[in-house]
């Protein structure tokens, strides 16, 4: 049996660990409410950019083509992980999600562009046979995620004109109750069968607005809307997931953590009792020999 030394020693060192782990769910559990706030807000943002569509697209001149036919022979992918640890198999779900998904795009590994956003899912898809070509930091706040999306608009220009991407897939891990689950975003070219939906949608009320600016610059304006939309809420939905899977496992610690005190403290007890009685004997001992 340990002498008390080391246990109280053991015991301080378990309590002080215990008050980081807290710490850190409480920094997880106010992280995640950060992003379903912003969230929440892209909602009525993300309104207004579909309903502008549904008019332009209502009135869309004779001859204009909304989704022109692409190959599909050069992919870029962009997946978003965790630039910090303790998330469980956080890399590893969306790692293997998007491996999967792209093999059944049927596009040859070397006509990919893989991008990562979070340097720890990195190591997860070269794991699963998938080299990563460029690597972006994420966002610490939502203040910083608008630049973050603008950064990633800029690369996927750069892709289609210069490395002739025609189709763009993204991949990232979304909350799902307390935990989270892969999803995929076709992101581009958009979707003709949505823009046909849109285009039919009847409008919520009597008179459709009209515009006067040049369609084609407002159709192109409009879309660019939708791509920065998309990439925020998968910025955001992927670092609230980060978040729930970082609390999650500070909550297996936590719980791991004070078994470990409560079989530390019951020892420690157990040996100070042990001391304790000792010491008694010890007395009665002396007693006994002094009478």
């Amino acid at each position: 049996m340990q002498t008390i030394e080391p246990l109280k020693r053991k015991i301080k060192s378990a309590q002080d660990l215990l008050s980081v782990v807290k710490t850190m769910k409480v920094l997880a559990a106010v992280s995640i409410r950060q992003y379903e706030k912003a969230m929440e807000s892209l909602v009525e943002y993300n309104r207004t950019v579909e309903m502008g569509l549904q008019v332009v697209l209502k009135q869309r001149p004779e001859g204009i083509r909304i989704a022109e036919p692409v190959l599909k022979e050069r992919l870029g992918v962009i997946i978003f992980g965790s630039d910090q640890g303790m998330v469980g198999q956080f890399n590893e779900v969306i790692a293997r999600h998007a491996v999967s998904e792209m093999n059944k795009l049927q596009v040859k590994q070397k006509n990919r562009m893989v991008l990562a956003v979070g340097m720890r899912v990195i190591s997860s898809l070269e794991e699963a046979g998938q080299p990563v070509e460029e690597y972006f930091s994420l966002p610490g706040s939502t203040a910083a995620i608008t630049p973050a999306v603008e950064d990633l608009t800029l690369k996927m220009e750069e892709w289609r004109s210069q490395e002739k991407i025609d189709q763009i897939v993204i991949f990232y891990n979304r909350e799902s109750g307390a935990s989270y689950s892969p999803h995929t975003i076709h992101l581009w070219p958009v979707d003709s069968i949505w823009f046909q939906d849109l285009e039919q949608k009847p409008w919520p009320s009597r008179a459709v607005p009209f515009f006067t600016m040049d369609w084609n610059r407002l159709f192109s304006s409009l879309i660019q809307q939708y791509l920065f939309v998309s990439l925020y809420r998968a910025f955001a939905e992927s670092l609230a997931s980060e978040n729930a899977g970082r609390l999650a496992s500070m909550q297996a610690a936590e719980r791991n953590i004070e078994d470990l005190l409560e079989e530390l403290n019951f020892q420690f007890h157990q040996q100070r009792q042990s001391s304790i009685t000792e010491e008694l004997l010890d007395i009665v001992a002396g007693f006994e020999a002094l009478r």
